[in-house]
């Protein structure tokens, strides 16, 4: 299995229009291998995010599982670049191998003043599983982590935990993204960067998406808004045209197999207006949604069901 840098469907949206008046454009075509299952050492590469950086390169950043697909286990954060807009990459870079333990969903931002580039990750024991997280039964729990880097990807520093400042005492499982970040470029916080994650209630076992905030270029970061309701997890942010920002996130209600979405009027303080997108269909899988200023890009596996091919 091959991850590319390729939407297997592509919707457009102006970003001042309502996100229901959109076109759709279907890619096929070649596809660019980024990374390739079975290759470096890895068994399985999931969770990318990609970013361009002000050198109009780019990273693109996945999980690199070393003995399945699993989502727990021998769990690295690796990247890729490329220097030629996405036509060839570089060989595999690890950025975090914690031995046997899971580094994992990367959620890299660019502070587009000075170039650094910021990288939540989550980080958990391999040997603790997804359910004894949220059942309060692991023997460590879920945790969150900083990295950075000055030299364009070059380097990273060592991984700073942030845990305390992002999540919630009564959250047991979290997760930063996946996908990227963004820096605000208008209205009262401009220069705000702001990253999607999610996270499970303890007890009730209900999830939510939130979003994760920094004032200060990247250098620490707070806790910003959740959305109202539940039966949501992995999401991404951008800005509007208007100011506003946009939440498109994972949906786990399966009466309407859509994506959900909402926005903030405060920078992602608070978010309001969640409802499901009846046009994007999903079939409970990673999405990408990116501003250009002028239109939304979402790209997701345009499907009510999952598919194998």
């Amino acid at each position: 299995m091959k991850l590319i840098i390729i939407a297997l469907f592509l919707t457009l949206v102006t970003a001042s229009r309502s996100i229901s008046q959109i076109e759709r454009l279907y890619i096929s075509g070649p596809a660019t291998p980024v990374f390739t299952a079975g290759q470096d050492g890895y068994t399985c590469f999931r969770i990318p995010a990609i970013i361009q950086l002000k050198n109009r390169e780019l990273l693109a950043f996945a999980e690199g599982r070393k003995n399945g697909c699993s989502d727990t286990g021998d769990i690295d954060l690796v990247m890729k670049r490329s220097s030629d807009q996405g036509n060839t990459w570089s060989n595999l870079k690890v950025i975090w191998n914690d031995e046997e333990n899971t580094c994992g969903n990367p959620a890299p931002v660019v502070n587009e003043i000075n170039g650094y580039i910021f990288l939540l990750s989550t980080w958990n024991l391999g040997s603790d599983r997804e359910p004894q997280i949220i059942d309060q039964r692991s023997t460590d729990t879920r945790r969150v982590f900083l990295l950075r880097s000055k030299d364009q990807g070059k380097s990273w520093t060592k991984p700073k935990e942030i845990t305390k400042d992002v999540k919630a005492p009564n959250w047991t499982w979290y997760a930063t993204g996946p996908g990227s970040g963004i820096q605000l470029t208008t209205g009262p916080n401009v220069g705000r960067m702001i990253i999607g994650c999610d996270h499970i209630e303890a007890g009730t076992m209900k999830y939510y998406s939130h979003a994760i905030y920094s004032d200060n270029g990247g250098r620490n970061w707070k806790l910003g808004g959740s959305s109202m309701k539940d039966q949501v997890n992995e999401c991404e942010v951008a800005e509007l045209s208007n100011g506003q920002l946009i939440m498109n996130m994972r949906n786990y209600d399966r009466s309407q197999k859509t994506r959900q979405i909402m926005k903030s009027d405060d920078g992602g303080l608070s978010w309001s207006g969640q409802r499901h997108d009846k046009t994007l269909i999903e079939p409970i899988c990673q999405a990408s949604l990116l501003s250009t200023g002028q239109f939304l890009l979402f790209s997701n596996p345009a499907s009510e069901e999952k598919e194998k091919k």
